[in-house]
Order: structure tokens, then sequence, then C-alpha cells
């Protein structure tokens, strides 16, 4: 399926124009990794809505579907598509017909829909259930503990130990050809555990820091799918995330805005392809 190759990746995320995450963290860290992203931005946003107020927005389902069809007639190729928030069902069909127009793709969906147990206010009962939808025809998904129960439909569990984590994973291993959760509180540890159909599960962990960034799933995601493209296993390639966002957040100064997300830019030259 994957080989070190360059790929072609259509990248279906909002772009903020301040603040690290979504279209402005998996833009660069793809490109640096040698690939070619390519942007369909789901929304713009004059900031992420991480705790910076009421951002301005610009919807862009109309724009996006266009593009989509200008792609297709250019007979351009994807070797893979990967999606991240998705704020409307409109938005999830933008993705469906995504994966209709190429069939081919490695198709990885980022199913953001909640954190810290709870989903996230305005996710409504039919966007649930298309996210859902979405999941079911992805070759890969990346959810958090939160997400990841609800794919299950199972409660949150109040704590985790690291063969309840490889549990979880292998649990979603059986609905879902490839699977890794991410940010797994596991004592002192924050743990991603993953698994591939057919293939025992696995973890890789960090010790916690103790800061939290907005912005850092997309950083682990994009390094994931970047690695994976390179022809990584998918434990090498999610420990390779784990350890770049871990120092990321290790070299981001305490004293800086959290607001804004880590500093990963100066790191950037270690994900350079080798």
């Amino acid at each position: 399926m994957f080989t070190d190759a360059p790929k072609r990746i259509l990248c279906i995320h909002d772009l903020s124009g301040a603040g690290r995450s979504s279209l402005a963290v998996v833009t660069p860290v793809l490109a640096v990794m040698g690939h070619q992203p390519v942007m369909l931005p789901t929304a713009l946003l004059s900031t992420h809505t991480g705790g910076l107020g009421t951002p301005a927005r610009l919807a862009t389902e109309g724009w996006c579907s266009a593009a989509l069809d200008h792609y297709h007639s250019l007979e351009m190729e994807f070797d893979c598509i990967y999606s991240g928030y998705l704020a409307s069902e409109a938005q999830v069909s933008l993705v469906e017909k995504a994966f209709d127009l190429w069939p081919r793709a490695i198709k990885v969906v980022d199913p953001v829909m909640g954190d810290g147990g709870k989903l996230y206010s305005g996710l409504t009962p039919g966007l649930c259930q298309a996210l859902r939808r979405l999941c079911s025809r992805a070759d890969l998904v990346v959810p958090n503990l939160t997400e990841a129960c609800f794919l299950l439909d199972e409660p949150m569990p109040s704590q985790l130990t690291r063969e309840q984590a490889q549990a979880l994973a292998a649990r979603l291993g059986e609905q879902y050809p490839a699977a890794v959760v991410t940010g797994l509180p596991v004592g002192r540890f924050l743990m991603n555990a993953g698994v591939q159909k057919g293939r025992s599960p696995f973890t890789v962990q960090r010790v916690k820091i103790g800061r939290s960034y907005p912005g850092t799933g997309d950083l682990f995601g994009s390094i994931l799918v970047g690695a994976l493209l390179e022809g990584q296993a998918l434990s090498a390639a999610a420990d390779l995330a784990a350890d770049f966002v871990a120092d990321a957040i290790a070299a981001t100064p305490e004293e800086a805005d959290s607001r804004y997300g880590v500093q990963f830019e100066p790191m950037l030259g270690r994900l350079a392809k080798r």
C-alpha cells in the first residue's frame, strides 16, 4: 500500500489565519516530509476556536465542491485523502465526494467530535451519524479517547491501564482497517494505542509534560500520515509523531501564550525527507 515515493495528499481541514492548527499545521508538515499537500479548506477562520474568542468565519462548501470537480477534470490523482474537523453534514458530504472521485486513494479520517468525555457543542445527531458513516469508509481513523468511545458506543473509562488501552485499540481494529487512538492518559504517561486489522495492537508512550496546547492532534496526525506514506509501519509512524509532539511541547517556552499552539516550526528540519 505504501512506498517511499513522494505522495500527493488532499487535505480537507479548516484554515485559521492565526493559531497553529488544522491546515496551518498539516500543510508545512507534509510538505517538509517530501509530499505534496493540496489544501481543501472547509472553512476560513480568523483564528482557531481554542480560546481566542469568536472567529470571523467564511464557509467554503460551494467553492470546495467546485475545486474537487476541477481537480477531477484535470485528471489529478491523489494518493491519500486526509480529513480533519468537519462542522456540518455538508462538509462530511464533501469528503465523501472526494472518496467517490478518488476511490483508490488511502482514506484517513480524524473524527473530530469531542474531548474530555464530552462531544463538542453544536455537534448535532445528524452530524454525529454522518461522521460515523465517514469513518466506516476510512482506511485509518485517528480518534482521541472520547471519540474512540463514541465510535465504539462505549462509556468513557475513569482510568486506563496499558492493557486496557491496547484492548480499546483492538476493539477499534475489529471495526476499522486501522486505528490509532491518541492522547490516552495512563498514569504519568500519555499513550497512543494503535492497531491494524489482523495484527496485535501496539502502544507508544511519553511522559506527561503537564501543558496542553490546541493543534497538537493535527500535528500528530499529519506526521503520522506523512510517515505512513513514506513507507513506515503504523507503529513506527506513531512513535515518530509522538516523539515530535512531545519535543515540540517541551521546546515551547512555558511563558508563551498557549492559545497559539506549540512552536513546532524551528523543528521542522527533523522531518525533512531522509
